[in-house]
Protein backbone atom coordinates (compact mmCIF):
# COMPACT_ATOMS: atom_id res chain seq x y z
CA UNK A 1 0.00 0.00 0.00
CA UNK A 2 3.07 2.29 0.64
CA UNK A 3 4.40 1.47 -2.63
CA UNK A 4 1.23 2.12 -4.24
CA UNK A 5 1.02 5.88 -2.68
CA UNK A 6 4.13 6.43 -4.37
CA UNK A 7 6.46 6.23 -1.10
CA UNK A 8 9.79 5.26 -0.99
CA UNK A 9 11.44 3.03 1.45
CA UNK A 10 14.90 2.96 2.88
CA UNK A 11 15.57 -0.24 5.23
CA UNK A 12 18.84 -1.82 6.50
CA UNK A 13 20.45 -4.57 4.95
CA UNK A 14 18.41 -7.62 6.91
CA UNK A 15 15.53 -5.48 6.09
CA UNK A 16 15.64 -4.37 3.08
CA UNK A 17 15.99 -7.88 1.99
CA UNK A 18 13.59 -9.48 3.65
CA UNK A 19 10.91 -6.72 2.49
CA UNK A 20 11.97 -7.40 -0.79
CA UNK A 21 11.72 -11.00 -0.95
CA UNK A 22 7.98 -10.39 -0.19
CA UNK A 23 7.90 -8.21 -2.95
CA UNK A 24 7.99 -4.84 -1.77
CA UNK A 25 10.41 -2.48 -3.24
CA UNK A 26 13.14 -1.17 -1.11
CA UNK A 27 16.28 0.71 -1.08
CA UNK A 28 18.94 0.00 1.22
CA UNK A 29 20.60 2.55 3.59
CA UNK A 30 24.08 2.36 1.82
CA UNK A 31 22.38 3.04 -1.38
CA UNK A 32 21.35 6.40 0.21
CA UNK A 33 24.27 6.91 2.06
CA UNK A 34 27.12 5.88 -0.20
CA UNK A 35 28.60 4.25 2.46
CA UNK A 36 28.15 0.49 3.33
CA UNK A 37 27.16 -1.28 6.74
CA UNK A 38 30.66 -1.55 9.09
CA UNK A 39 32.05 -3.28 12.34
CA UNK A 40 29.96 -5.98 11.31
CA UNK A 41 26.57 -4.49 10.89
CA UNK A 42 27.43 -2.08 14.02
CA UNK A 43 26.87 1.18 12.26
CA UNK A 44 24.59 1.24 9.30
CA UNK A 45 22.21 4.28 10.08
CA UNK A 46 24.39 6.52 12.04
CA UNK A 47 25.05 9.34 9.42
CA UNK A 48 24.44 12.81 8.48
CA UNK A 49 22.50 11.89 5.62
CA UNK A 50 19.81 9.93 7.30
CA UNK A 51 20.07 11.72 10.64
CA UNK A 52 19.79 15.37 8.48
CA UNK A 53 16.86 13.96 6.54
CA UNK A 54 15.17 13.07 9.54
CA UNK A 55 16.03 16.14 12.06
CA UNK A 56 15.64 18.31 9.12
CA UNK A 57 12.59 21.22 9.06
CA UNK A 58 12.71 22.31 5.93
CA UNK A 59 11.14 25.82 6.03
CA UNK A 60 14.44 26.27 8.52
CA UNK A 61 17.14 23.97 7.38
CA UNK A 62 16.14 23.94 2.85
CA UNK A 63 19.78 25.23 2.18
CA UNK A 64 21.54 22.54 4.40
CA UNK A 65 18.65 19.59 2.76
CA UNK A 66 19.61 21.27 -1.23
CA UNK A 67 23.46 21.68 -0.80
CA UNK A 68 23.96 17.90 0.53
CA UNK A 69 21.33 16.53 -1.42
CA UNK A 70 19.68 15.07 1.59
CA UNK A 71 16.54 13.07 1.23
CA UNK A 72 13.53 14.30 3.37
CA UNK A 73 12.35 11.50 5.80
CA UNK A 74 8.68 11.71 6.03
CA UNK A 75 7.93 8.55 8.76
CA UNK A 76 10.72 6.31 10.84
CA UNK A 77 9.94 2.95 12.05
CA UNK A 78 12.18 1.63 14.09
CA UNK A 79 11.87 -2.53 15.88
CA UNK A 80 14.61 -1.99 18.63
CA UNK A 81 17.05 -5.34 18.96
CA UNK A 82 15.52 -7.37 21.67
CA UNK A 83 17.72 -6.91 24.02
CA UNK A 84 15.25 -8.50 26.93
CA UNK A 85 14.94 -11.58 25.35
CA UNK A 86 18.56 -11.66 24.73
CA UNK A 87 18.85 -11.64 28.44
CA UNK A 88 15.86 -13.97 29.30
CA UNK A 89 16.97 -16.92 27.33
CA UNK A 90 20.10 -16.76 29.25
CA UNK A 91 22.68 -15.96 26.73
CA UNK A 92 26.51 -15.31 27.19
CA UNK A 93 27.35 -11.83 27.66
CA UNK A 94 28.99 -10.90 24.70
CA UNK A 95 25.83 -12.13 22.83
CA UNK A 96 23.96 -9.76 24.92
CA UNK A 97 26.14 -6.46 24.50
CA UNK A 98 25.28 -7.53 20.69
CA UNK A 99 21.64 -6.71 21.34
CA UNK A 100 22.11 -3.79 22.56
CA UNK A 101 20.32 -1.12 19.96
CA UNK A 102 22.51 2.54 18.94
CA UNK A 103 21.23 3.39 15.80
CA UNK A 104 17.32 2.34 15.94
CA UNK A 105 17.74 4.05 19.81
CA UNK A 106 19.15 7.42 17.78
CA UNK A 107 16.83 6.82 14.96
CA UNK A 108 13.68 6.80 17.15
CA UNK A 109 15.57 10.08 19.42
CA UNK A 110 15.59 12.08 16.00
CA UNK A 111 12.74 11.39 14.52
CA UNK A 112 10.42 11.91 18.06
CA UNK A 113 12.89 15.32 18.35
CA UNK A 114 11.09 16.49 15.05
CA UNK A 115 7.63 15.10 15.16
CA UNK A 116 6.26 18.41 13.48
CA UNK A 117 7.66 17.44 10.26
CA UNK A 118 8.16 13.47 10.75
CA UNK A 119 5.95 10.59 12.27
CA UNK A 120 7.77 8.02 14.27
CA UNK A 121 6.44 4.61 15.00
CA UNK A 122 8.06 2.59 17.79
CA UNK A 123 5.66 -0.12 17.98
CA UNK A 124 3.75 -2.93 16.29
CA UNK A 125 0.52 -1.95 18.15
CA UNK A 126 0.77 1.43 16.28
CA UNK A 127 0.80 0.00 12.64
CA UNK A 128 -3.00 0.01 12.14
CA UNK A 129 -3.36 3.68 13.13
CA UNK A 130 -0.56 4.95 10.44
CA UNK A 131 -2.85 5.59 7.31
CA UNK A 132 -5.26 7.50 9.09
CA UNK A 133 -3.29 9.40 10.99
CA UNK A 134 -0.25 10.11 9.87
CA UNK A 135 -1.16 13.75 8.72
CA UNK A 136 -2.78 14.20 12.39
CA UNK A 137 0.41 16.87 14.23
CA UNK A 138 -1.60 15.34 17.89
CA UNK A 139 -0.72 11.64 16.43
CA UNK A 140 2.49 12.44 15.85
CA UNK A 141 3.33 13.76 18.82
CA UNK A 142 1.24 11.08 20.87
CA UNK A 143 3.77 9.05 18.83
CA UNK A 144 7.35 10.80 19.92
CA UNK A 145 6.13 10.65 23.60
CA UNK A 146 5.69 6.70 23.26
CA UNK A 147 8.49 6.37 21.33
CA UNK A 148 10.74 8.11 24.25
CA UNK A 149 8.64 5.76 26.48
CA UNK A 150 9.84 3.22 24.60
CA UNK A 151 13.64 4.32 24.82
CA UNK A 152 13.08 4.94 28.24
CA UNK A 153 12.20 1.21 29.24
CA UNK A 154 14.77 0.08 26.87
CA UNK A 155 18.18 1.95 28.36
CA UNK A 156 16.16 0.59 32.07
CA UNK A 157 16.04 -3.07 30.75
CA UNK A 158 20.29 -2.23 29.80
CA UNK A 159 21.06 -0.48 33.02
CA UNK A 160 19.15 -3.37 34.70
CA UNK A 161 21.54 -5.77 33.35
CA UNK A 162 24.80 -4.49 33.96
CA UNK A 163 23.52 -4.11 37.67
CA UNK A 164 22.65 -7.40 37.91
CA UNK A 165 26.14 -8.58 36.72
CA UNK A 166 27.39 -6.96 39.86
CA UNK A 167 24.62 -7.22 42.40
CA UNK A 168 21.80 -9.66 43.49
CA UNK A 169 19.18 -7.15 42.48
CA UNK A 170 19.42 -4.15 40.32
CA UNK A 171 18.47 -1.89 43.36
CA UNK A 172 21.65 -3.08 45.43
CA UNK A 173 25.23 -2.48 44.01
CA UNK A 174 28.58 -2.95 46.22
CA UNK A 175 30.17 -0.39 47.56
CA UNK A 176 33.69 -0.34 46.89
CA UNK A 177 35.76 -1.79 50.14
CA UNK A 178 32.72 -2.67 51.59
CA UNK A 179 31.33 -6.00 51.77
CA UNK A 180 28.05 -4.11 53.34
CA UNK A 181 25.33 -4.08 50.88
CA UNK A 182 24.23 -0.61 50.33
CA UNK A 183 21.43 0.99 48.42
CA UNK A 184 22.44 2.57 45.25
CA UNK A 185 22.25 6.32 45.12
CA UNK A 186 19.54 6.91 41.88
CA UNK A 187 17.17 4.01 41.01
CA UNK A 188 16.18 4.41 37.40
CA UNK A 189 12.76 2.74 36.99
CA UNK A 190 10.33 2.26 34.80
CA UNK A 191 6.84 0.94 35.83
CA UNK A 192 4.28 -0.67 33.80
CA UNK A 193 0.12 -0.68 34.53
CA UNK A 194 -0.25 -4.43 34.74
CA UNK A 195 -3.62 -4.34 36.14
CA UNK A 196 -6.39 -1.94 36.55
CA UNK A 197 -8.76 -3.21 40.23
CA UNK A 198 -12.43 -1.91 40.66
CA UNK A 199 -11.27 0.24 43.80
CA UNK A 200 -8.68 0.56 46.46
CA UNK A 201 -8.71 0.09 49.95
CA UNK A 202 -12.02 1.87 49.41
CA UNK A 203 -14.42 2.43 46.96
CA UNK A 204 -13.64 5.90 46.40
CA UNK A 205 -10.17 5.52 45.52
CA UNK A 206 -8.71 4.10 42.43
CA UNK A 207 -6.30 1.67 42.39
CA UNK A 208 -3.67 -0.39 39.97
CA UNK A 209 -1.12 -2.83 40.06
CA UNK A 210 2.31 -1.60 38.09
CA UNK A 211 5.63 -3.73 37.74
CA UNK A 212 8.77 -2.93 36.88
CA UNK A 213 8.92 -5.24 34.01
CA UNK A 214 6.54 -5.16 31.07
CA UNK A 215 5.97 -9.23 31.09
CA UNK A 216 5.96 -9.46 34.85
CA UNK A 217 3.75 -12.22 35.77
CA UNK A 218 2.01 -13.05 39.36
CA UNK A 219 3.54 -16.22 41.38
CA UNK A 220 -0.16 -17.53 40.68
CA UNK A 221 -2.37 -18.67 38.53
CA UNK A 222 -6.29 -17.67 39.17
CA UNK A 223 -8.04 -21.00 38.43
CA UNK A 224 -11.44 -19.53 39.53
CA UNK A 225 -13.06 -16.17 41.05
CA UNK A 226 -13.67 -13.11 41.42
CA UNK A 227 -11.06 -10.56 39.60
CA UNK A 228 -8.36 -9.45 42.55
CA UNK A 229 -9.37 -6.77 44.69
CA UNK A 230 -6.35 -4.28 45.90
CA UNK A 231 -7.02 -5.32 49.52
CA UNK A 232 -6.90 -9.26 48.13
CA UNK A 233 -3.58 -8.75 46.96
CA UNK A 234 -2.01 -7.39 50.14
CA UNK A 235 -3.19 -10.02 52.03
CA UNK A 236 -2.69 -12.76 49.84
CA UNK A 237 1.02 -12.05 49.90
CA UNK A 238 1.11 -11.42 53.92
CA UNK A 239 -0.72 -15.26 53.93
CA UNK A 240 1.89 -16.61 51.26
CA UNK A 241 5.08 -14.99 52.95
CA UNK A 242 4.02 -16.41 56.25
CA UNK A 243 3.64 -19.55 54.75
CA UNK A 244 6.50 -19.52 53.36
CA UNK A 245 8.63 -19.59 57.05
CA UNK A 246 7.56 -23.41 57.37
CA UNK A 247 8.34 -26.42 55.74
CA UNK A 248 6.07 -28.66 57.91
CA UNK A 249 2.52 -29.02 56.15
CA UNK A 250 1.22 -25.23 57.43
CA UNK A 251 -2.14 -23.48 56.94
CA UNK A 252 -2.09 -19.63 57.46
CA UNK A 253 -5.42 -17.72 57.83
CA UNK A 254 -4.91 -13.99 56.96
CA UNK A 255 -7.62 -11.14 57.98
CA UNK A 256 -6.48 -6.66 57.44
CA UNK A 257 -3.09 -8.26 56.59
CA UNK A 258 -2.61 -10.01 60.23
CA UNK A 259 -2.45 -13.42 60.71
CA UNK A 260 -5.13 -14.82 62.49
CA UNK A 261 -4.48 -18.10 62.32
CA UNK A 262 -1.56 -20.03 61.78
CA UNK A 263 -0.33 -23.88 62.41
CA UNK A 264 1.47 -26.86 61.62
CA UNK A 265 0.22 -30.49 61.23
CA UNK A 266 0.85 -33.69 60.24
CA UNK A 267 -0.86 -32.95 57.30
CA UNK A 268 -2.90 -29.88 55.79
CA UNK A 269 -5.85 -31.06 56.85
CA UNK A 270 -4.53 -31.45 60.56
CA UNK A 271 -2.95 -27.90 60.04
CA UNK A 272 -5.82 -25.83 58.38
CA UNK A 273 -8.13 -27.40 61.02
CA UNK A 274 -6.10 -26.20 63.80
CA UNK A 275 -5.70 -22.67 62.47
CA UNK A 276 -8.83 -22.26 61.82
CA UNK A 277 -9.95 -23.16 65.81
CA UNK A 278 -7.52 -20.69 66.60
CA UNK A 279 -10.04 -17.97 66.12
CA UNK A 280 -12.77 -19.01 63.85
CA UNK A 281 -14.54 -15.23 64.45
CA UNK A 282 -11.82 -13.72 62.44
CA UNK A 283 -11.25 -16.17 59.94
CA UNK A 284 -15.20 -15.48 58.08
CA UNK A 285 -14.04 -13.47 54.85
CA UNK A 286 -10.30 -14.49 55.30
CA UNK A 287 -7.56 -15.66 52.93
CA UNK A 288 -6.13 -18.95 53.24
CA UNK A 289 -2.79 -19.92 52.47
CA UNK A 290 -1.48 -23.45 52.55
CA UNK A 291 2.17 -24.83 51.50
CA UNK A 292 0.40 -28.75 50.66
CA UNK A 293 -1.87 -29.43 47.72
CA UNK A 294 -5.56 -28.76 48.55
CA UNK A 295 -7.49 -32.19 48.17
CA UNK A 296 -11.23 -33.02 48.26
CA UNK A 297 -11.18 -33.53 52.31
CA UNK A 298 -10.18 -30.14 52.83
CA UNK A 299 -11.80 -28.42 49.89
CA UNK A 300 -15.19 -29.73 51.45
CA UNK A 301 -14.73 -27.70 54.31
CA UNK A 302 -13.40 -24.85 52.81
CA UNK A 303 -16.32 -24.00 50.82
CA UNK A 304 -18.28 -24.15 54.31
CA UNK A 305 -17.47 -21.21 55.25
CA UNK A 306 -17.27 -17.77 53.80
CA UNK A 307 -13.72 -16.95 52.46
CA UNK A 308 -12.37 -14.33 49.87
CA UNK A 309 -9.03 -15.89 48.44
CA UNK A 310 -7.24 -19.64 48.87
CA UNK A 311 -4.10 -20.11 47.40
CA UNK A 312 -1.98 -23.22 47.57
CA UNK A 313 0.79 -24.94 45.45
CA UNK A 314 -1.67 -27.31 43.66
CA UNK A 315 -5.23 -28.73 44.12
CA UNK A 316 -6.40 -31.88 43.76
CA UNK A 317 -9.02 -32.22 40.28
CA UNK A 318 -11.73 -32.82 42.79
CA UNK A 319 -10.58 -30.33 44.81
CA UNK A 320 -11.07 -27.93 41.76
CA UNK A 321 -14.65 -29.46 41.33
CA UNK A 322 -15.30 -28.89 44.81
CA UNK A 323 -14.49 -25.96 45.18
CA UNK A 324 -15.90 -24.56 42.15
CA UNK A 325 -19.34 -24.67 43.54
CA UNK A 326 -18.30 -21.24 45.18
CA UNK A 327 -17.46 -19.52 42.00
CA UNK A 328 -16.77 -16.38 43.40
CA UNK A 329 -13.97 -17.54 45.57
CA UNK A 330 -10.70 -16.93 44.34
CA UNK A 331 -8.46 -19.58 43.75
CA UNK A 332 -5.02 -19.13 43.24
CA UNK A 333 -2.00 -21.92 42.12
CA UNK A 334 1.67 -20.54 43.21
CA UNK A 335 2.89 -21.03 39.97
CA UNK A 336 6.71 -19.67 41.15
CA UNK A 337 8.18 -19.34 44.60
CA UNK A 338 7.77 -16.21 45.58
CA UNK A 339 10.66 -14.11 47.43
CA UNK A 340 11.05 -10.26 48.46
CA UNK A 341 14.54 -8.92 48.02
CA UNK A 342 13.15 -5.74 49.10
CA UNK A 343 10.39 -3.42 50.45
CA UNK A 344 9.09 -0.36 48.97
CA UNK A 345 5.98 1.79 50.09
CA UNK A 346 5.16 5.50 49.64
CA UNK A 347 5.97 8.54 51.96
CA UNK A 348 5.08 12.56 51.17
CA UNK A 349 5.12 11.39 47.70
CA UNK A 350 8.95 9.53 48.01
CA UNK A 351 9.69 6.29 48.42
CA UNK A 352 10.95 4.14 51.82
CA UNK A 353 12.75 1.53 51.14
CA UNK A 354 14.34 -1.18 53.19
CA UNK A 355 15.69 -4.61 52.30
CA UNK A 356 13.32 -7.71 53.39
CA UNK A 357 13.28 -8.71 56.89
CA UNK A 358 14.26 -11.79 55.81
CA UNK A 359 16.77 -13.42 58.88
CA UNK A 360 15.18 -14.70 61.72
CA UNK A 361 17.59 -14.80 65.02
CA UNK A 362 20.85 -12.97 65.58
CA UNK A 363 21.05 -15.24 68.35
CA UNK A 364 19.05 -17.89 70.78
CA UNK A 365 20.09 -17.09 73.64
CA UNK A 366 18.23 -18.67 77.25
CA UNK A 367 18.86 -15.89 79.56
CA UNK A 368 16.56 -17.12 82.87
CA UNK A 369 17.34 -19.88 84.89
CA UNK A 370 14.59 -22.20 83.90
CA UNK A 371 15.63 -23.78 80.60
CA UNK A 372 12.81 -24.46 77.65
CA UNK A 373 11.46 -28.02 77.09
CA UNK A 374 12.36 -29.54 73.13
CA UNK A 375 8.47 -29.43 73.08
CA UNK A 376 8.59 -25.73 74.34
CA UNK A 377 11.34 -24.90 72.48
CA UNK A 378 9.91 -26.03 69.04
CA UNK A 379 6.71 -23.49 69.65
CA UNK A 380 9.36 -20.35 70.40
CA UNK A 381 10.33 -20.97 67.65
CA UNK A 382 7.26 -21.43 65.65
CA UNK A 383 5.89 -18.21 67.66
CA UNK A 384 8.98 -15.89 67.08
CA UNK A 385 8.38 -17.03 62.39
CA UNK A 386 4.92 -15.73 63.09
CA UNK A 387 5.71 -12.75 65.14
CA UNK A 388 7.32 -11.08 62.49
CA UNK A 389 4.76 -10.97 60.14
CA UNK A 390 1.91 -9.36 62.36
CA UNK A 391 1.63 -5.68 62.99
CA UNK A 392 3.54 -4.07 65.76
CA UNK A 393 2.98 -4.23 69.04
CA UNK A 394 2.38 -8.14 68.12
CA UNK A 395 2.16 -10.92 70.75
CA UNK A 396 1.64 -13.93 70.13
CA UNK A 397 0.31 -16.60 72.08
CA UNK A 398 1.43 -20.59 70.85
CA UNK A 399 0.53 -23.80 71.92
CA UNK A 400 1.74 -27.16 69.80
CA UNK A 401 2.74 -25.70 66.96
CA UNK A 402 -0.57 -23.52 66.85
CA UNK A 403 -1.36 -20.03 67.59
CA UNK A 404 -4.25 -19.99 70.21
CA UNK A 405 -3.97 -15.67 70.67
CA UNK A 406 -3.20 -12.87 68.74
CA UNK A 407 -2.47 -9.56 69.51
CA UNK A 408 -1.56 -6.56 66.98
CA UNK A 409 -1.19 -3.40 66.07
CA UNK A 410 -1.45 -1.56 69.51
CA UNK A 411 0.02 1.27 70.65
CA UNK A 412 0.73 -0.26 73.50
CA UNK A 413 2.51 -4.07 74.55
CA UNK A 414 0.28 -4.48 77.70
CA UNK A 415 -2.73 -4.16 75.60
CA UNK A 416 -1.26 -6.48 72.89
CA UNK A 417 -1.34 -8.84 75.73
CA UNK A 418 -4.61 -8.36 77.07
CA UNK A 419 -5.83 -8.55 73.76
CA UNK A 420 -4.12 -12.08 73.01
CA UNK A 421 -5.56 -12.99 76.12
CA UNK A 422 -8.72 -12.12 75.46
CA UNK A 423 -8.77 -13.91 72.32
CA UNK A 424 -7.22 -16.82 73.06
CA UNK A 425 -9.49 -19.57 72.12
CA UNK A 426 -7.38 -22.42 74.03
CA UNK A 427 -6.91 -22.13 77.88
CA UNK A 428 -3.70 -20.21 77.88
CA UNK A 429 -2.11 -22.46 80.49
CA UNK A 430 0.97 -23.66 79.48
CA UNK A 431 1.40 -21.63 76.14
CA UNK A 432 4.70 -19.56 75.07
CA UNK A 433 4.19 -16.35 74.37
CA UNK A 434 6.28 -14.20 71.69
CA UNK A 435 7.07 -10.33 71.57
CA UNK A 436 7.98 -8.68 68.45
CA UNK A 437 10.09 -6.28 70.60
CA UNK A 438 11.66 -5.72 73.96
CA UNK A 439 9.38 -5.75 76.99
CA UNK A 440 10.75 -2.11 78.51
CA UNK A 441 8.41 -3.55 81.86
CA UNK A 442 8.05 -6.75 83.82
CA UNK A 443 3.97 -6.22 83.15
CA UNK A 444 3.30 -7.67 80.37
CA UNK A 445 4.88 -10.53 80.88
CA UNK A 446 3.25 -10.67 84.76
CA UNK A 447 0.02 -10.14 82.71
CA UNK A 448 0.88 -13.49 80.60
CA UNK A 449 1.67 -15.19 83.68
CA UNK A 450 -1.50 -14.76 85.53
CA UNK A 451 -3.04 -16.52 82.74
CA UNK A 452 -0.32 -19.77 83.13
CA UNK A 453 2.38 -18.59 79.86
CA UNK A 454 5.62 -20.66 80.80
CA UNK A 455 7.78 -19.45 77.95
CA UNK A 456 8.54 -16.30 76.74
CA UNK A 457 10.65 -15.37 73.51
CA UNK A 458 11.55 -11.67 73.02
CA UNK A 459 14.48 -9.48 71.36
CA UNK A 460 15.87 -8.29 74.58
CA UNK A 461 17.93 -4.72 74.47
CA UNK A 462 15.66 -2.89 77.25
CA UNK A 463 17.82 -0.89 79.96
CA UNK A 464 15.04 -3.09 82.00
CA UNK A 465 16.26 -6.20 80.93
CA UNK A 466 17.59 -7.34 84.35
CA UNK A 467 14.20 -6.74 86.19
CA UNK A 468 12.49 -8.60 83.36
CA UNK A 469 14.75 -11.62 83.84
CA UNK A 470 14.25 -10.92 87.65
CA UNK A 471 10.98 -11.19 87.72
CA UNK A 472 11.20 -14.40 85.06
CA UNK A 473 13.39 -15.98 87.42
CA UNK A 474 11.39 -15.16 90.48
CA UNK A 475 8.23 -16.94 88.78
CA UNK A 476 9.99 -19.95 87.14
CA UNK A 477 9.88 -19.06 83.51
CA UNK A 478 11.73 -19.63 80.56
CA UNK A 479 12.69 -16.50 78.35
CA UNK A 480 14.27 -16.45 75.24
CA UNK A 481 16.65 -13.24 73.84
CA UNK A 482 16.53 -13.22 69.89
CA UNK A 483 19.02 -10.13 69.60
CA UNK A 484 16.66 -9.23 66.32
CA UNK A 485 13.77 -7.11 66.52
CA UNK A 486 10.57 -7.51 64.02
CA UNK A 487 8.67 -4.50 64.21
CA UNK A 488 6.55 -4.35 61.10
CA UNK A 489 4.17 -0.89 60.27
Amino acid sequence: MLNESGVEIVATGSTCAFLNSKGIPSKEVSEVTGFPEILGGRVKTLHPIIHGGILAVESEHYHDVKVNDIQVFDLVVVNLYPFSDSVKSKKKPDEIIEMIDIGGVALLRAAAKNFKEVCVLSGVSDYKSLTSAVTDVNFRKNMARKAFLNVCKYDFDIFNWFESEKASHPVLEQDDGNEDTVFADIIPTVLHKKEAFRYGENPHQKAYFYSDTSNYNFPFSQLQGKQMSYNNMLDTESAIMVCSEFDEPCAVIVKHNNPCGVSVGINILEAYKKAFDSDSVSSFGGIVSVNREIDEDLANILISGFLEVIVAPSFSEGAKKILSKKKNVRVLELSSEFTQKFMLRSCFDGLLMQEDDANLFDKFEIVSNKKPTSSEEDDLIFAWKVCKHVKSNAIIFVKNKSTIGIGAGQMSRIDSVKIAIEKASLDVKGSVMASDAFFPFSDGIDAAYKYGITSVIQPGGSIKDKEVIDYVNEKNMVMIFTGMRHFKH
